[in-house]
């Protein structure tokens, strides 16, 4: 399928590239329709292209390359919206908000994408019982080295 965007112009995504979120993101009901475009030069940052809006992309990372020991825990009810069968085919991502001044670049911490890279449904879950941040800081966190760019995890994904 051809996909208009804003940012890219026109893209060809295969249809088994295309994202359908089960609980839309915050702020972007009207749409559940997504695909992720990822480009070498900004890895590790990808974007979530929306397809139905030209003009809607938020920049996603895996939060894990910032963030080593960052943990998803969500409940049984979530893990059955995405028909999850397996929590290694659970990619997590988290929506960066980058500012006019770079340096004070945020993650939302709270409000990770889960992705079931089976049957490619997603959705944004809120982490109500964490200490986790809505915006938390990038640049605060740990400096990756030059050998750990190319090693991103999915994340751990736990049931409760």
């Amino acid at each position: 399928m051809k996909v208009f965007t804003k940012r890219f112009g026109t893209i060809e995504v295969p249809q088994s590239n295309v994202i359908t979120m089960r609980k839309p993101i915050l702020g972007f009901e009207q749409l559940s329709m997504y695909c992720i475009v990822a480009q070498d030069e900004f890895h590790p940052f990808m974007w979530l292209q929306s397809i139905e809006d030209p003009h809607v992309a938020f920049i996603i990372v895996n939060p894990v390359v910032f963030f080593p020991d960052y943990r998803v825990e969500v409940h049984s009810k979530e893990v059955a919206d995405l028909q999850i069968v397996s929590v290694e085919r659970v990619e997590t991502y988290v929506i960066v908000t980058v500012p006019h001044k770079y340096e004070n670049m945020s993650v939302n911490l709270q409000g990770p994408l889960l992705i079931n890279t089976e049957n490619n449904l997603g959705k944004q879950v809120v982490l109500v019982n964490s200490n986790y941040k809505i915006r938390q800081p990038l640049l605060d966190s740990v400096p990756i080295h030059e050998d750990e760019k190319q090693q991103v995890g999915t994340g751990e994904l736990v049931g409760v």
